[in-house]
């Protein structure tokens, strides 16, 4: 059961409105670069992946999240640094036992007011609505893939999701068991407010009939073609000098799939970024060294900072109902992780994009975290054949080969490490899966060898540490290793009884210690956002989990 918002003004659509609704469509359509759009601030950029929902419900990938959070607020947000900061909450208090979460929400938020989905008079946020769309979350008719993000709290006496509007501007959420990482959570895209009169009036094609409360809303889509979300006139949110955002008054986006035309678009200035780097341009806009080629440092400059992104090779540690294992003897792991040179690797396959993987599993810029005090694996190629011996393979004599099993866009850097490890006598064997074919033969433990990646879903380390916690084995969790360690088990619990962010940073860094030891991995490296932007285009940062905001952007016209 889903608990509607206490509001009154359920809203009709009309035949008339449909129709103006679609003559707004074609007239903004055909006139969006003519005199309608003169002198206006328009970002552009381009998602070659396509979006497949603006419903927060389903705001699963990138670029799906990217232009929900152009559309949707939550209670909580992140900022640059990763902190958690207000938004239509003012504030929160949690109780001693970590088990309550009481926000205090603003009572000036509005929902968006459309051609499409127009109010009668202005519709304010109200606690209900969070129990509303909280409750959607979990609703198996919905089946949204965020319903994880709230398995931790508690059922009330009726059997519902504790959630709870106390007043028009009070919510609390009451969870099972403390989780200090649950507010994080909370700035998910998943956790976006929306209206139940909407939801309801458009059932599933609240997916292109978005109504949120963000800095921008829904203007017109074209699936496929293109996107445009103009500014929100209504916004709540003021810079630090009372003047209200956002600066720019829309935003386009394209669907360009051949990344090699969108490269030819944004080097026309038809797009006003991009974000990543492809093998198609990396070294026409790109140095060897990872930097800006200075032939373009005229109009276009280049932002970089961590990305909370682990890339790695994960080790089958399963061993029922299997032959005799080398991936079982911990130093056979570790001699591969000694056995090639990540710098050398990032240096020359990735034009120095990212940091090597030579610290633990938890990547650079997680807060709360000391990433530099964590020693994994460099390159020691001596080291890696004495680790060979002491398992008994004096040179890889009597090892069999290790099959690796990787997606194709892994296939150069995997050539790398077989041609080094070559070197030491590991011989490793190359299988090309389909993503999908990978992914179900990882859970079902059918691959001795494989190549993951974890992007965070919030900035906790617990998030990384997770992945390798017996309780989370296959299929009840994401530990696709079967990495099993009663002690770091002992540890990790004890970090999720602690509230001190510093306490659980000391245990977090004994946690990532002891997974470097046991070699259930081998960490490649720890990725980098990395953004071209045209000179024109001013205050676009970037932060740890490249989230794209455009609320302070602003865009001086030629």
């Amino acid at each position: 059961m889903i608990m509607k918002p206490l509001v009154t003004n359920k809203i009709k659509h009309g035949i008339g409105v449909i129709i103006l609704s679609i003559i707004a469509y074609f007239i903004f359509f055909s006139c969006q670069n003519k005199q309608n759009l003169q002198d206006k601030m328009i970002f552009r950029y381009n998602e070659s992946s396509g979006i497949t929902s603006l419903d927060p419900a389903f705001s699963s990938g990138q670029s799906t999240i990217w232009a929900c959070h152009q559309l949707f607020n939550g209670l909580v947000a992140l900022d640059d640094s990763l902190h958690i900061v207000p938004a239509i909450a003012k504030g929160w208090s949690i109780s001693a036992d970590g088990k309550s979460y009481t926000f205090i929400l603003r009572s000036d938020v509005l929902f968006h007011n459309t051609n499409f989905f127009p109010y009668k008079k202005d519709r304010v946020v109200i606690a209900s609505d969070f129990v509303y769309s909280f409750s959607r979350i979990l609703n198996p008719k919905v089946a949204s893939p965020g319903a994880w993000i709230f398995q931790k709290v508690a059922t009330n006496e009726k059997g519902y999701a504790a959630f709870e509007a106390i007043n028009d501007t009070v919510f609390k959420i009451t969870l099972k068991e403390a989780f200090p990482p649950f507010l994080g959570i909370l700035t998910m895209s998943y956790c976006a407010v929306v209206p139940y009169e909407a939801v309801e009036q458009f059932g599933k094609d609240f997916r292109k009939n978005p109504v949120g409360t963000g800095p921008f809303q829904m203007q017109l889509w074209k699936e496929g073609v293109k996107l445009v979300l103009r500014k929100n006139p209504n916004y709540f949110e003021r810079d630090t000098l009372g003047n209200p955002l956002p600066y720019i008054d829309a935003v386009s986006i394209s669907f360009i799939v051949d990344k090699q035309s969108v490269f030819m678009e944004f080097m026309k200035g038809s797009l006003d970024f991009m974000s990543g780097v492809e093998a198609c341009y990396k070294d026409a806009l790109l140095t060897s060294s990872g930097e800006l080629n200075p032939e373009h440092a005229h109009h276009i400059y280049l932002i970089k900072g961590p990305y909370l992104n682990t890339e790695y090779l994960g080790f089958n540690l399963h061993s029922e109902g299997r032959e005799i294992n080398p991936m079982l003897i911990k130093e056979v792991r570790q001699a591969i992780n000694y056995g090639f040179d990540r710098e050398k690797m990032l240096l020359y396959l990735r034009n120095n994009i990212g940091f090597a993987g030579i610290h633990g599993f938890i990547p650079k810029g997680m807060p709360n975290f000391d990433f530099e005090g964590i020693k994994g694996y460099d390159y020691n190629p001596e080291k890696a054949v004495q680790l060979l011996a002491q398992a008994g393979f004096p040179y890889g004599k009597g090892l069999p080969p290790i099959s690796v099993s990787i997606s194709a866009s892994y296939l150069d850097i995997s050539q790398y490490i077989q041609h080094e490890l070559s070197n030491i006598g590991i011989q490793l064997k190359i299988e090309v899966l389909q993503a999908a074919q990978q992914r179900q033969m990882m859970r079902s433990y059918r691959l001795p060898f494989f190549r993951g990646s974890w992007i965070c879903d919030y900035p906790d380390a617990e998030n990384y540490l997770s992945l390798f916690y017996s309780d989370n084995l296959q299929p009840l969790g994401s530990n696709y290793t079967h990495y099993t360690n009663s002690y770091f088990d002992y540890i990790f619990e004890k970090s999720q009884n602690t509230f001190d962010d510093r306490q659980r940073g000391l245990f977090y860094t004994q946690l990532d210690s002891i997974l470097m030891a046991d070699a259930p991995v081998v960490v490649l490296y720890y990725d980098e956002v990395i953004r071209f932007v045209h000179s024109n285009v001013k205050n676009l940062g970037t932060n740890p989990i490249n989230m794209l905001d455009l609320r302070r952007v602003t865009i001086e016209n030629d």
